[in-house]
This record gives structure tokens, sequence and C-alpha cells, in this order.
């Protein structure tokens, strides 16, 4: 089923070498066990052949070559460590997405979803939380979902790690009736050499490289020792190019023991070409991740607690500069010639009263542009990262990078949407903002739903949910101080920097749309530069969509890329 020849791992350009011209091939059918010390290579190997690591070499499927982790979509599933289902859903509706995601046909998922949950045993547990499963049941689930797909060939990553030896029994013995019932291919990377009797094949990695490949008698034999919990002593005793050149002269002495293996097991001794899979359209997909992040979006308590907070608590900070909402701009006297003391302190006074009210209108709009873009932040900043193992696991079951990508962008612009519109909406109403509605709501909206494409561009680009985040922050950070609105810029920085700063054409375009109100005559008054350029609502909103389409990019080519660590 599964090969590989002299594969080689480096990490990185100038690092050291992980995995050193690696040979193996596991039994088509039964139970393949690949042990060794920590750190010698053993998860490296296995995805360095399902091309998650890249490599040197080449690894082969059913016979072809594996050039990409799509060649294996539908025919070799990979259970890794950790549990690729999100905690807010059931058991059942995990299942129900991961068919949706690969299985077109709606008669095939229903039976599958069946099928899955009577041969895990998780029917039981079908209507109970992913957070609620205990270890067991997890690793049960993440071999579930894998057989969503009903794949020929499973790699399983310490499925058994950290169970007690009761539920690890019982994970062996599911295997094992599938091996022996569907006439599956299991690859297990394990720890517990007490375990290797329950399996067909073993393989041996040490220290980067394959030194046996056997029956579990037959590695007892190879390495003198009584049982599996000898094995690493007698390992260590001796350095890699002893272990390699015994298992050269070992391998041309027993040619046929692979063969002896794959008929033991009842494999057919010709490989069977595997058949490709059928999965769903792109835009079923997209829809399918919309309506499941939607779903996780309700039920994650604490994420949609600190949205509502924030979306329905920042506009309260705004409108407690302005509660009576009175914007009293006085008309000042234009011909001063013939004027008294008096009246000239007079209109002075009304000056400076027009020109406080003006500074407090531009003042206000800017903390509303910047709460909107830390609301941007925190609606961006770690949606992909915090959750990008979980993608590219699925994107081994056929997931489509853009319709991810879509689905994402689609879910913070909704949001991102709403929280601009609800922000002019309701400070409009209690500040009593001159000006059209229709150019301040989509100015506002547009500055929050750019900022968020963005942030979700940098949780594309990184996969650590703390740096994008940071990141993300950071950005925020910069809005206030490049704007040029509070602080005056340098005149040869103010067009280098302000492109890319959102918060300066949101505010700019807000304020331009009350054009025709006194406010602005008054704010324009105010301005030490007369001649000093404001962006129309029109060209802010021109530039943010700008803004937002160089996040869209970020977005798709982040997801494009594949990015495990």
């Amino acid at each position: 089923m599964l090969s590989c020849q002299n594969l080689t791992v480096q990490a990185g350009a100038n690092g050291p070498i992980i995995l050193d011209g690696a040979n193996a091939r596991f039994l088509p059918r039964g139970l393949n066990a690949v042990i060794g010390p920590s750190g010698c290579g053993k998860t490296t190997l296995m995805k360095a052949i399902l091309g998650i690591l890249p490599s040197t070499g080449e690894a082969c499927l059913a016979g072809q070559r594996i050039t990409c982790t799509e060649d294996l979509v539908g025919k070799v599933g990979f259970a890794p460590q950790f549990t690729a289902a999100q905690a807010q859903l059931t058991v059942a509706e995990s299942l129900e997405y991961a068919l949706e995601l690969a299985v077109p046909d709606a008669t095939e998922r229903s039976r599958r979803l069946e099928s899955v949950l009577g041969v895990t045993g998780m029917s039981p547990h079908r209507d109970k939380r992913v957070s609620a499963l205990s270890g067991g049941q997890l690793r049960r689930l993440s071999l579930g979902l894998e057989l969503t797909l009903d794949p020929p060939c499973m790699v399983c990553d310490e499925v058994t790690s950290g169970l007690d030896p009761q539920s690890e029994d019982q994970i062996l013995a599911l295997l094992r009736n599938l091996a022996e019932t569907n006439h599956k291919s299991f690859v297990c990377i394990i720890h517990n050499l007490g375990k290797l009797n329950q399996f067909d094949w073993v393989t041996v990695v040490y220290q980067g490289d394959v030194v046996f490949q056997g029956s579990p008698d037959e590695l007892l034999g190879y390495f003198g020792i009584p049982d599996g919990l000898r094995l690493y002593e007698v390992l260590n005793a001796s350095d890699l190019a002893t272990w390699r050149d015994r298992w050269a002269i070992h391998q041309a002495e027993h040619q046929d023991s692979y063969d002896v293996a794959v008929a033991k097991v009842g494999a057919p001794a010709e490989v069977e070409s595997l058949p490709e899979p059928s999965i769903p359209d792109g835009v079923s997909q997209f829809t399918t991740l919309l309506s499941r992040r939607l779903k996780l979006f309700f039920r994650d308590t604490g994420y949609l607690s600190l949205t509502l907070a924030i979306t329905f608590g920042f506009p309260l900070l705004v409108i407690i500069f302005n509660l009576d909402g009175a914007w009293d701009v006085r008309k000042i006297p234009l011909d001063r010639n013939i004027a008294s003391m008096e009246e000239v302190q007079q209109a002075l006074k009304m000056q400076m009263s027009n020109a406080q009210l003006a500074g407090l209108a531009a003042g206000l709009v800017m903390f509303q542009v910047i709460l909107l873009t830390l609301m941007g932040a925190n609606n961006g900043g770690r949606e992909i990262s915090a959750e990008r193992i979980l993608y590219e696991k699925e994107r081994m079951t056929g997931l489509r990078p853009w319709a991810y990508a879509f689905s994402k962008i689609v879910f913070v612009s909704l949001v991102a949407s709403f929280q601009g519109v609800w922000m002019c909406l309701f400070v409009k109403l209690i500040c009593n903002f001159p000006g059209p509605w229709a150019g301040q709501l989509a100015i506002l909206a547009a500055s929050c739903v750019s900022m968020s494409i963005v942030c979700l561009g940098f949780s594309a680009m990184l996969t650590s949910p703390e740096k994008s985040s940071l990141l993300s922050i950071y950005l925020v950070g910069f809005q206030l101080p490049l704007s040029g609105v509070v602080l005056a810029l340098p005149a040869a920085l103010t067009w280098v920097c302000r492109p890319f700063i959102n918060s300066y054409w949101g505010w700019s375009g807000y304020m331009k749309s009350m054009i025709e109100q006194p406010l602005y005559d008054a704010y324009t008054a105010s301005m030490p530069n007369q001649t000093a350029y404001v962006a129309s609502t029109s060209e802010g909103l021109a530039v943010l969509l700008v803004q937002g389409l160089v996040g869209f990019c970020f977005v798709v080519y982040g997801c494009q890329q594949k990015r495990w660590n």
C-alpha cells in the first residue's frame, strides 16, 4: 500500500537532516506499527510519506507516486495526535459536517453516518458535545472522522497515547476489526512496546532511518530480546551505521519476508489500483463551512459574549461625550470693520465655541473609526491561525482552499458590517450627527469590514494565533498617530503612510459627508491649514475597498499554503 524510497527530510534550508534516506513499505491490509525512541523521526517519516512535510526521495501509494497531499484524498486518512473536531459541536454534528465536506450524495452521507457511529461505538454519545468526551472517546471520534471518506488506508499518529490500558486495548480492537472486516490498512505510530503482539508488521525507526521491518516475532529474534520492552535498550547500545549494515544484510537474506506477511493478512499479491473519490463542489463546501462557522459562533459563549460586549459597549463610550446631541454652531458676522470691541470679543467667543464643537465632532468620528478597527482586529486576528491545523487536516479530505477562504471572508464581513452599521446608527441617533445616513453607514461599515479582512489576512499568513493577533493589535495602534488627524505628520510622510491607514479614510469619508452642514464649515474654519485635503465619502470607500482587496489576496494566498506547524 504505502511505501517510500530514499526519503530525506531537512529542517529548513540549512537545518539538520531529521530523516536520512529512509526506505519502508507497509502491509496493504492489517495493522502496521511504527516505533522508535522519542525524537527518532517516526512522525516525520509518516508526514513525509503523506506529503505533509517537504522531502526528497519518493513516496508511493498503491504503486503510484505521491506528489502532494491532494493525491491521497479519499485514499489515505490521517488521524493526528489532536482531535480534528470543534469542541462546541456534538459528535453527530462533527461527523455530519465532515461528511458534507467530503461526500456529495445525501443518502450515502446518512448511511455512512450511522455506519461510522456504529463501528466506532459512538452511537450512545452522538448528542454529546466534543468538549465533554473522554480521552478514549476523542480517539474514537478522530478515527470516525477519517472513516467518513472510507479510505482503504489510515495513518494514526499516537492514536493510543495517554490512554489507560483498557481504552488502549479497545482502540486496537477497533482497528483490528476494521482491518479484518473492511480490509483496511492501518499504520500506527505507537509508544507502548507491550502491544506489539497485536500488530502484523513492525517498523523500527532509529536516528532518522528505518533499521528494521518485519513481524513482531521476527523483531524479537532480530534484536535478540525476550519481549518488545527491551528493544530501546538494545537499540541504543549501537550506533546508526551498525544497525544500517545489519538491516542491509538481513534484507538480502530474507527477501521474501514482506511477501509472506502480505499473504498472511490475506492481501492480494499484486497491487490494486485505487478509485478516485467523488468530492462535493466548492460552492457546497463553502455553504457547509459558513453554516458550521455561524453555528460555532453562537455556541461559543465566551467569544460570543466578547463580540457582543464590544459591539454594543464601544458605542456607549462614544456617546458619553455628547449625550445631549447638540451641535449649536453659531454664525459669525463676516463684516468686522465697523464692529465695536464688544462685538469683536463676542465673535471671537463664537469662533472658539464653534472650533470646540468641530473638534469634538472630528474627535468622536475618529473615536468611532478607531473602535471599529479594534473590532476588526478582534474579528479576523485569530480566525484562521487558531484553527490552522484543523483546516490543514480537512484539506486532506478534499476541502478546497478557496471555499475555506471565502467562508471566512464572508463570516467576518457579516460580523463587521453589523458592527459598523450599529455603531453609526446608535451614535448618530444619540449624538445627532448631521449628514446623510447612507454615506455614513457605508463608510463606517466599510472601515470595519476592511480592517477585519486585512487582519484575517494576517491570520492566514501566520500559523501562530498569538502572532497574528498581536500584529493586528499593532496595526490598530498605528491608526491614530499615523492618520495625521490628531498629530500633523511631516509632509514627506503624509502620503507614504496615508494609503495604508484605515482610520484616515473612514474618518475623512464620514466628515466629508457633512460638507453641506454648518458643523463641517466650522471644522474647516478651525483647521490650521485651510487647504488640507479631506477625502470625500466615495474616495474613502474606494480606498477602503482596495485595502480590503489586499487583505482578500492575503487570505486566499495564505490558505493556499500548507502550514502544519
